[in-house]
C-alpha cells in the first residue's frame, strides 16, 4: 500500500530562504524545510513532493497535475498571494485540501501583502511560524485525509 502523496508547492523568492531577509523569513533554507517536511510526513504516514518555481505558470501546471497524483496540497504561494487569478482558478480545480502557507505573519506587514486570493481555495492558513508552518500544515492535512 502506498503512503498518500502531498504536493509542497513553492512560490517566487523562496528559493533564496536563509539569504533573503533572514530577519522576515528565517535562517532556514528551502532544502531545510524540504527535509523537514520528508521527516514529519513519514511520522504521520504520509510522503511529500517539494517543488519550488518562481513562475506562475510552473505553479499552474504543477497544481494542475497533482489533482490526479496526491492526496492534498500545501502552498506557499509568496509573491502570487494577492495577484495570481490563475493559480487561483487552478487550485479551486482541485479536488483534494489544500492549505496555504506563509513563512511570516502577513497580517503584521504591509498592507499589499494582506489580501490573498488563494486563501478562498485552501482549507484553511498557517502564517507567522516560520518554517515550523509547514509541519503545522502536513499534521492539519492528515487530519482532513480520509
Amino acid at each position: 500500500m502506498s503512503l498518500p502523496l502531498i504536493a509542497i508547492l513553492n512560490g517566487p523568492n523562496l528559493n533564496l530562504l536563509g539569504q533573503r531577509e533572514p530577519e522576515i523569513y528565517g535562517h532556514e533554507t528551502l532544502g531545510d524545510i524540504e527535509t523537514a517536511c520528508q521527516a514529519a510526513a513519514a511520522a504521520l504516514g504520509m510522503a511529500v513532493e517539494c517543488r519550488q518555481s518562481n513562475c506562475e505558470g510552473t505553479l499552474v501546471t504543477w497544481v494542475q497535475e497533482a489533482r490526479h497524483r496526491t492526496a492534498g496540497l500545501i502552498i506557499n504561494p509568496a509573491g502570487y498571494t494577492t495577484c495570481s487569478v490563475a493559480l487561483l482558478d487552478a487550485l479551486l480545480a482541485y479536488p483534494g485540501p489544500v492549505v496555504e502557507v506563509h513563512l511570516s505573519n502577513i497580517h503584521r506587514r504591509e498592507a499589499f501583502r494582506t489580501p490573498s486570493l488563494i486563501s478562498r481555495a485552501a482549507q484553511g492558513v498557517i502564517c507567522g511560524f516560520g518554517a515550523r508552518g509547514y509541519g503545522l500544515a502536513l499534521h492539519a492535512l492528515a487530519g482532513l485525509l480520509p
